[in-house]
């Protein structure tokens, strides 16, 4: 092995352990950040989701799954915005770009999982109409990325990662169980009430948690 080789192998090294020192330093920062985002996500993912199980009750008035899934997808797209914009106002006060070496490694580490949730989701919903399998799905990955960023985050969303998989694991047992996962079912009601528990809920308790703590978080790596 060539002494080049190893000092540039040294030097990625380095580069990444000061990347993940940078983030160490700002998780307090992007956790304040993040909690408005859950917030307004989490206000709009229960009322939806109320809404959405009151239908589910009329035949009549039902949603489709392809109006379910526009419907998440808009949700989505205005949490998101709301967190660039958040995201990138906070890096225009510092002085930094948007694209930083450290948003660069928190999206290596998220978009995995979330790519894989989203697009078997988004199968099971268009192919298959299986809407309350395809929200688990949505469920457990999303807090698969949360878990993903346990290095550098603080530890209030790796819990909020660890609560949304608990949380879709026990929904997936308890579903199956009674035999309502059945590719077949497109039944929107126990989709509408996994979003509005988890995606809702849990989001609307993660923001309160946040905007009521006075110090800053420790990092949960050692």
């Amino acid at each position: 092995m060539s002494q080049s080789y190893l000092m540039s192998s040294q030097q990625d090294a380095l580069d990444n352990l000061r990347v993940i020192r940078s983030l160490m330093e700002k998780a307090h920062i992007y956790r304040a950040i993040s909690a408005p985002a859950a917030l307004v996500g989490g206000v709009l993912a229960t009322a939806v989701s109320a809404g959405g199980y009151e239908l589910a009750s009329c035949e009549a008035k039902a949603m489709t799954p392809n109006e379910f899934l526009f419907i998440w997808l808009g949700i989505l797209a205005v949490t998101a915005a709301l967190n660039v914009f958040l995201l990138s106002r906070d890096a225009k006060k510092r002085g930094q770009a948007f694209i930083s070496d450290g948003m660069r490694m928190a999206l290596r580490a998220i978009l995995p999982p979330l790519a894989v949730g989203g697009i078997l989701g988004i199968g099971l919903i268009v192919h298959l109409q299986s809407l309350t399998l395809a929200a688990l799905i949505w469920i457990v990955c999303y807090g698969l990325a949360l878990l993903a960023t346990a290095s550098f985050s603080p530890r209030s969303l790796v819990r909020l990662g660890w609560t949304f998989v608990a949380a879709g694991l026990m929904l997936f047992w308890f579903w199956a169980a009674k035999g309502e996962l059945h590719l077949a079912n497109a039944s929107t009601g126990p989709a509408f009430m996994a979003m509005g528990l988890t995606f809702g809920f849990l989001h609307i308790i993660y923001a309160v948690a946040v905007f009521i703590s006075k110090k800053p978080e420790v990092i949960s790596a050692e």
